[in-house]
């Protein structure tokens, strides 16, 4: 197995939810990073936030949001955001397993974002992260790497995909922590 796991598939299929499970039962190696989830004000999706694993909470993207920095409808707070990655210090964090949710279009137009993933995926640590099935960029890159196994979320195998996921990671890390 790769050191670093990328889940991937359609919008919706699940690939936050997986990753919120694959947190929950590494809670013992203190998993770092974060998650995004959806703003939706009377039903209707109206942006994003980002929840860190130590409850905070920023703003990612909104519709009301003004400004250059769009992806689709939505504005996104990139001060706000790499506001956040500064004070979570991903890098220097002690905790062998990084979360994040997602490598995505709105996280890739901070550049302090795409440094910041670099240098964990050369680092010791074990990334777990979301990226889009399709696209390019940065997101392409990354699921190029050869130290990146790349896994598909599907509607048949998310309710089962964290388990079967979850034996491989603490091989690792259990042999990262004996060397």
């Amino acid at each position: 197995m790769n050191r670093h796991i990328l889940l991937t598939g359609l919008p919706g299929v699940g690939k936050t939810t997986v990753i919120k499970q694959l947190a929950d039962s590494l809670v013992a190696y203190h998993p770092d990073g974060f998650f995004t989830q959806e703003i939706r004000e009377d039903g209707v999706r109206k942006g994003f936030e980002v929840v860190t694993f130590d409850g905070r909470r920023q703003l990612l993207s909104h519709v009301n949001i003004p400004g250059p920095h769009r992806v689709g409808r939505y504005g996104v707070d990139l001060a706000g955001f790499e506001k956040l990655l500064e004070t979570l210090g991903l890098r220097h964090s002690p905790s062998r397993v990084v979360i994040l949710d997602e490598i995505g279009k709105m996280e890739c137009l901070s550049p302090r974002f795409i440094q910041e993933v670099e240098v964990l995926l050369d680092s010791s640590k074990m990334v777990i992260a979301t990226v889009g099935l399709k696209g390019g960029g940065f997101p392409a890159t990354v699921r190029s790497r050869p130290d990146c196994q790349v896994v598909t979320v599907t509607l048949s195998n998310r309710s089962t995909l964290s388990n079967t996921l979850l034996p491989g990671i603490s091989n690792i890390l259990v042999s990262d922590k004996l060397e």
